[in-house]
């Protein structure tokens, strides 16, 4: 919305100008810093951040009076576990409502939301979180941790990675990367990522500066695996107090750099050698609301929490974190910024695998989160330790980009 304000008061600058008048729009030349995603994208976080402090303590309010309190396992599900997390028994959940409210709200003012990669990660986000409101719902009205089955969520998870993966495949704007005839006139590198148009098919890693691989149309499961990856895997790690609220804002900001980056061409094609895509960097405003949207709810998330995302956020995150990653063509790289959701989720399936075939456990109890607490660490120290470590990969990460 800001943005065709911006247009509205372009127009009338350059009318004022061509007739040689100063009128309103030249006394409101501010409105110049609206062309800017860096300015939109600041605003933006400002304002998802504001949003959820504000609206946080009422969302809790209702969400208190219509009882639907997060339902703990018992001793007999998780043992000492439920000893120590027997005091946020009927917490409310469902917070994630808060989230996803202020990011789409933030982006559809701050972003232009018609933008096709700003409107697949929105999408994708609301319909993940429209799922994961359903789980909740079935898990409160029931009383128990038992939500929608296994694989009725499965098979809706599929059915909208499979529309965000084909809408990514096939339409124009975001299928080719690399600098257009235009650009390349206007003395853009000719090297692969800047001058050879790069197919969305292709994937790559900042460290090797070429494509490692063209998949063709198997990208698509290849988009699918990645969107419902990193959806369970931030749910997973949503098991303690701002655990995945804050491993969230660390990918949100780290891609949101990257997304900057990667829609402005020379810092793209000359300095970093990393794919281009003219369009890509409005997808900086919508993962700036993510992050701030994280700080405010955060505010009422951090130990000891007053509300959980549950299924609403966390798998809704998870899938605009997985879908923003494909869009910047960083896909690979979201195993190291995003790592602890990877280590969560990895330690379930080693976990499971053992067990299956050795009978035997890895760890006292996965997610990994709570093997810690197993073995002494207070929720804090687990929380704080492992946001750190988020930090350190986000960075390092970042760090990839120009390491040759």
């Amino acid at each position: 919305m800001l943005y065709w304000i911006y247009e509205w008061w372009q127009a009338a600058f350059d009318a004022e100008k061509a007739s040689g008048t100063e009128g309103w729009a030249h006394a409101l030349s501010f409105l110049n810093l609206l062309k800017y995603i860096t300015f939109r994208a600041a605003l933006g976080c400002l304002m998802a951040f504001v949003l959820s402090v504000l609206f946080g303590p009422r969302v809790i309010r209702r969400l208190i009076s219509l009882k639907v309190g997060q339902p703990i396992r018992t001793a007999a599900e998780v043992h000492k576990l439920a000893e120590l997390h027997g005091g946020k028994v009927g917490t409310p959940t469902m917070g994630g409502v808060l989230i996803l409210g202020s990011v789409l709200i933030s982006t559809l003012v701050c972003a232009r939301p018609l933008n096709p990669f700003v409107a697949v990660c929105a999408c994708t986000m609301g319909a993940l979180g429209l799922l994961g409101f359903c789980d909740d719902y079935a898990k409160v009205k029931k009383k128990n941790s038992d939500g929608i089955s296994a694989r009725g969520k499965l098979f809706w998870q599929l059915l909208v990675a499979l529309v965000a993966a084909l809408f990514i495949y096939f339409k124009p704007e975001i299928s080719g990367y690399g600098a257009t005839p235009e650009e390349l006139a206007a003395g853009a590198p000719s090297y692969r990522f800047g001058g050879m148009p790069m197919s969305i098919s292709e994937i790559s890693f900042p460290l090797l500066k070429v494509s490692l691989i063209d998949l063709g149309w198997l990208i698509i499961p290849f988009f699918i695996a990645i969107i419902i990856g990193c959806s369970n895997a931030v749910n997973l790690t949503d098991g303690l107090d701002g655990l995945a609220t804050g491993c969230t804002i660390t990918v949100s900001l780290a891609y949101g750099i990257l997304a900057y980056l990667a829609g402005h061409l020379f810092m793209a094609t000359d300095y970093l050698t990393i794919p281009y895509n003219r369009y890509v960097g409005e997808l900086t405003v919508f993962l700036l609301s993510l992050a701030g949207a994280g700080f405010g709810f955060l505010w009422f998330n951090c130990h000891p929490a007053k509300v959980f995302m549950g299924d609403t956020g966390s798998l809704a995150i998870g899938g605009a974190l997985g879908t923003a990653a494909i869009c910047v063509k960083q896909e690979l790289l979201l195993v190291i910024i995003g790592g602890v959701f990877v280590m969560e989720a990895l330690s379930v399936m080693l976990q499971v695998g053992s067990f299956k075939l050795r009978k035997k456990r890895i760890f006292a109890m996965a997610p990994i989160h709570h093997h810690f607490e197993l073995r002494g660490w207070h929720e804090s120290q687990v929380i704080i330790r492992f946001w750190i470590v988020s930090i350190m990969l986000a960075l390092f990460g970042l760090a990839l980009l120009k390491i040759v």
